[in-house]
């Protein structure tokens, strides 16, 4: 019997703002929640000895690197902890308002791979790539790749995983009502900026990874991802504990992820308010 990966979380940024709870879990070696889409409560085992890696996802590791309610002290007694980084050089402006500002989040990059022991053990999500028309001009993120890719290569992490916007109609209908003139680039825009990104990577030793888009994960230069990885995890464990490699069934057809017990909710409905956000069912269309 393998020893379970633990996903914090892909349904709520429990780091940025539930460190509190998330801390108090790991202090109580247990959590409940109610399974998504039913009145089935869930509990698992928190137990350090029972745990192979514990999978973090943010885009805000502050409240970590502050050590909230001993959260750091706490991740201290598990075997491996893995991190999963979103910096998309939006923070702060109108599409991700409660997200660090660009230059605040690289610099807890240092501080995190304190935390993590080792630079594999952190992947960058330039996640997700956007575009936007303002006053008749195209607009993305796309630019702050360059900056992104020299910082971390200096700090030896060398994995990104990036995907394009994914414009389902509850985000588009709250990009509507927010004023935001969206641009969905077709297949060959999408090469074009690959290519970018390929070109940016390779001059900084990087690696880049597809997330859940099979198209793109086929072009030159990119590997399809599974963002929990068992195989990997389990050479990057310090005694190279195996972890199961079979395919998470409760993830999209596309998504290449190992098993994992993701402990989050969408209850724990998350306040960032991304505009372009489609995980989140609770979030208010403005």
């Amino acid at each position: 019997m393998f020893k379970k990966i633990i996903s914090a979380s892909r349904r709520t940024d429990l780091v940025a703002h539930y460190s509190s709870w998330l801390a108090a879990s790991l202090k109580s070696r247990e959590v409940c929640f109610f399974h998504h889409g039913s009145r089935r409560q869930v509990r698992v085992d928190l137990s350090p000895d029972r745990v192979h890696t514990l999978v973090l996802w943010s885009k805000n590791f502050q409240p970590l690197l502050d050590n909230q309610d001993g959260l750091r002290d706490l991740l201290s007694g598990y075997d491996q902890v893995y991190f999963h980084f979103t910096i998309t050089g939006l923070g702060g402006s109108f599409l991700e308002k409660l997200a660090p500002r660009p230059e605040a989040a690289l610099k807890q990059l240092p501080g995190l791979l304190q935390v993590a022991g080792r630079p594999e053990r952190i992947s960058i999500r330039f996640d997700p790539i956007i575009f936007w028309k303002d006053g008749g001009r195209l607009r993305s993120n796309l630019d702050f790749f360059q900056l992104l890719a020299r910082t971390i290569s200096r700090l030896g992490i060398r994995t990104v995983r990036f995907s394009f916007t994914q414009w389902y109609r509850k985000a588009a209908t709250r990009a509507a009502r927010a004023g935001l003139d969206f641009y969905e680039p077709g297949f060959e825009e999408k090469k074009l900026v690959v290519a970018r990104l390929v070109e940016t990577a390779v001059k900084y030793g990087l690696e880049l990874w597809s997330c859940s888009q099979a198209e793109i994960a086929a072009l030159q230069g990119v590997k399809a991802s599974a963002c929990i990885d068992g195989a990997w995890l389990s050479q990057l464990h310090p005694r190279q504990e195996p972890a199961s490699t079979q395919k998470d069934r409760t993830q999209r057809p596309d998504c290449r992820c190992t098993e994992s017990i993701d402990i989050g909710s969408y209850a724990q409905s998350c306040p960032a308010a991304c505009l372009y956000c489609y995980a989140n069912p609770r979030l208010k269309t403005f």
